[in-house]
């Protein structure tokens, strides 16, 4: 007789701070297959369907982040009350005001949680004062569902879409699991509507989630993870320890870190959606191919910076108040999207690079933008690597801890460059070095691949989707590191 350990059991169910639920979580497994169960048993009705989706998300954010779940319902109830306040109203001023208490309580919120202490520190490193910091958690996703609702809310008080009716398909719409802890970006006229179609997975459908969802975890749980274990997390921690040579190797492995960490999820979540009947826009295009800043942001993390163009570039006025407000509102727009990322220094002076960056860009432009100094294929060449070390340098200040570590970096690299124990060096992390080329290489892929494989692979039997899985399994066992790396973007 099989005897179970029922307290055993309900300790895995319940929320565990040492093991949060992500992707990468071994309950995950179980936690994917009884939703899909559930799902498929109820997908005949779209009601039904929004209801099974919302208590599994709910559920996964409550095991991904304890009681902070209480904060997404709140914030759910709050904004679908406050957008039929905005769509009611019978002026433009009490539409506005309206919004004004949306955008109010909702960046307050985000405050609180995320930026209390940074201004503490401000307060007492600027004046007499000396407050204590407070201990305060930050919510995970937090950033993330806080744009969610402003979208919606601007976009009801602009006239773009009427408020959703059901308060069930507004708290989904906010809580979706697949994209709730990290993104991508969704917004609401462009998700809600899919709630309320006919439950259909095509077989290009499954073929690509299958191939998201494949291809997105060898990028993070294996190139991503390898990569920061073995190299760039101890390198970053105490630069001073290596020579310029070194720190620029462990520079080239970040941006390669970073890119297959967050596309990596990403492509899970998009591809975990597609086999829901639920499409949720590519938030990565190869974004190291780039050929200027101003295509890397057209390139990267594009549900991010569509979203500050849309509704804070374009608000500021954009483009349309003439050259010098276009550049400033570029600056204030990327140090902005900086500031969002984190509560640090190192983050606002990352968003001002970029915001500086996107305005050189638009003056070469305007000057040079018509002269053609090399052959078009020489031209892409070089201009895609002037921007790709722009950006690997600014990535110096969004991964350093501090401003003085970043510095240190920066000076390791410039003043104590040398080739000397090279050799050593690329014998002992050959294999991690051989990784980030892997990474660099999947990258440069061309965007025609994967829809050739996606269109093959559709044709396969059931037996080929199995195996392609095990053999991941074995793959990531004997890459997978002894603690799990937890996914960078689970911090902003």
């Amino acid at each position: 007789m099989i005897n179970i350990d029922w307290n055993s059991v309900l300790q895995q169910l319940l929320y565990d701070a040492h093991n949060p639920l992500l992707f990468n979580n071994g309950f995950f497994v179980y936690f994917l297959v009884a939703f899909i169960l559930c799902y498929y048993l109820f997908r005949k009705n779209y009601k039904h369907r929004a209801v099974v989706l919302t208590l599994f998300s709910l559920y996964f954010f409550y095991k991904a982040s304890g009681a902070f779940v209480g904060i997404v319902i709140l914030s759910a109830f709050f904004n679908y009350g406050i957008s039929n306040l905005i769509f009611n109203a019978k002026k433009k001023a009490g539409k506005g005001f309206f919004l004004f208490c949306s955008v109010m309580v909702n960046l307050g919120v985000l405050f609180y949680f995320k930026y209390t202490n940074f201004f503490i520190e401000v307060i007492n490193n600027f004046s007499m004062l000396k407050l204590d910091p407070l201990h305060i958690l930050l919510p995970i996703g937090i950033s993330f569902f806080t744009f969610e609702n402003l979208s919606y809310t601007i976009d009801v008080y602009r006239g773009e879409i009427e408020p959703e009716k059901g308060i069930i398909n507004y708290l989904l719409f906010l809580s979706f699991f697949p994209k709730l802890v990290m993104g991508p970006i969704v917004r609401a006229k462009d998700f809600i509507p899919q709630l309320k179609k006919e439950y259909f997975v095509s077989d290009s459908d499954f073929s690509r989630g299958f191939y998201l969802i494949v291809t997105g975890l060898i990028k993070k749980l294996i190139i991503s993870d390898y990569i920061s274990v073995n190299l760039v997390n101890y390198v970053f921690d105490g630069p001073n320890l290596h020579n310029g040579m070194e720190c620029l190797v462990a520079l080239y492995g970040y941006a390669i870190v970073i890119y297959c960490d967050f596309s990596g999820y990403s492509d899970v979540a998009i591809g975990i959606s597609k086999w829901m009947g639920i499409t949720i826009p590519t938030n990565f295009l190869s974004p190291y191919q780039s050929k200027s800043v101003s295509e890397f942001w057209r390139r990267w993390h594009i549900s991010l910076s569509s979203w500050l163009r849309d509704y804070l570039y374009i608000s500021m006025g954009g483009n349309r108040k003439g050259k010098f407000r276009t550049n400033l509102n570029l600056f204030l727009t990327m140090l902005i999207g900086g500031f969002w990322h984190g509560a640090s220094w190192n983050f606002i002076i990352w968003g001002a690079l970029h915001g500086i960056g996107l305005g050189l860009n638009k003056l070469w432009n305007s000057l040079f933008g018509k002269i053609k100094f090399f052959p078009s294929f020489l031209s892409n060449a070089i201009y895609a690597l002037i921007t790709f070390h722009f950006v690997c340098f600014c990535w110096i200040f969004f991964k350093a801890s501090n401003l003085e570590t970043a510095l240190q970096f920066i000076h390791q690299i410039v003043y104590q460059f040398t080739f000397d124990g090279a050799y050593e060096y690329f014998v002992n992390y050959q294999y991690v070095i051989i990784m980030i080329v892997i990474g660099y290489l999947i990258h440069l892929i061309p965007d025609s691949f994967p829809e050739k494989v996606i269109e093959t692979q559709k044709r396969f039997p059931l037996v080929y989707y199995v195996v392609v899985m095990m053999g991941f399994i074995a793959l990531y066992s004997f890459f997978k590191s002894a603690e799990p790396v937890m996914p960078i973007y689970l911090q902003f």
